[in-house]
């Protein structure tokens, strides 16, 4: 499946803002209502940890949709690692808007690099070898495509974004059609050109799943030996995946088998957000 790409996001973009804002702000910053609001200020942003980063476009829209009139400032870019203590963009404008908008704007930026940062680990990981990493559908309600996107910063890669693009055929799906072969050429019906795979938990599996004609052929929980095996009986017919028991320790290993895909849901649903500041000059 293909990456998202950030001019694909405008509206979505503008959609995750406006329920953040909603959310933070409701009918009005009342603590901010202490300043005159003709008051400009200064305020620099900077990471307390190395990170790479992304969410430059929802910090942007943050503020221009709270006050056109804050300027902001990018000294990085979405996909660029930055170092401890570096400033990350400066905004300038009114002060109360640059108050109101510092959680909201801190918020994406830190879980997105987060994201970004734990990809970019995951893929350093894999540096040599020609295996895909790719995330899964375990992202936090809401903001589903804006992790995807901040996954892609990092150097992996999007599989399916939700149920409706591709199918992804498993143990239940399969009991209830009646085999392999049925699910497949059911789903051709349903849906044709649209990609199909198939989750086999044994090698007896991955054969059927051949024989059917399955796209992609994900290998869950298999150990290295038989996913070895299974990348020879493959022999380039459809791609193969691996899911399932994948960590920092066991990833190169399951790369250097040869499947083409690696799935795993640690890049989004487990990820600890980038530590910011912001220092504001009055």
């Amino acid at each position: 499946m293909p990456n998202l790409r950030l001019a694909d996001l405008g509206a979505e973009i503008t959609a995750n803002v406006r329920a953040a804002l909603a959310e933070d702000i409701g009918s009005g910053d009342i603590t901010a209502q202490l300043i005159p609001a003709e008051r400009l200020a200064r305020a620099k942003i900077i990471t307390r940890e190395a990170a790479t980063i992304c969410g430059t476009a929802w910090v942007d829209e943050v503020f221009r949709q709270l006050d056109p009139r804050v300027q902001v400032t990018w000294h990085v870019a979405d996909g660029e690692r930055a170092m401890q203590d570096q400033t990350l963009f400066s905004l300038e404008g009114p002060a109360r808007a640059l108050l109101s908008g510092e959680r909201s704007a801190l918020n994406f930026l830190q879980l997105l690099s987060g994201v970004a940062s734990r990809c970019r680990e995951y893929a350093d990981l894999v540096e040599g070898t020609a295996v895909q990493l790719l995330d899964t559908r375990k992202t936090l309600p809401g903001l589903r495509l804006a992790q995807k996107y901040a996954v892609t910063c990092g150097g992996c890669h999007n599989h399916r974004i939700g149920l409706y693009d591709a199918f992804l055929i498993k143990e239940n799906h399969i009991a209830a059609c009646g085999g392999i072969a049925q699910a497949v050429a059911s789903a051709r019906q349903i849906a044709p050109g649209r990609p199909v795979e198939v989750e086999v938990e044994n090698l007896e599996e991955l054969q059927q799943a051949l024989d059917a004609g399955a796209d992609i052929i994900m290998l869950d929980e298999l150990d290295d030996d038989d996913m070895r095996t299974a990348v020879s009986l493959n022999a380039g017919r459809a791609k193969l995946e691996a899911s399932g028991g994948v960590n920092k320790t066991t990833l190169r290993g399951i790369a250097e088998t040869g499947v083409d895909y690696i799935s795993i849901g640690t890049l989004t649903k487990d990820v600890k957000a980038i530590d910011l500041s912001m220092r504001l000059s009055l």
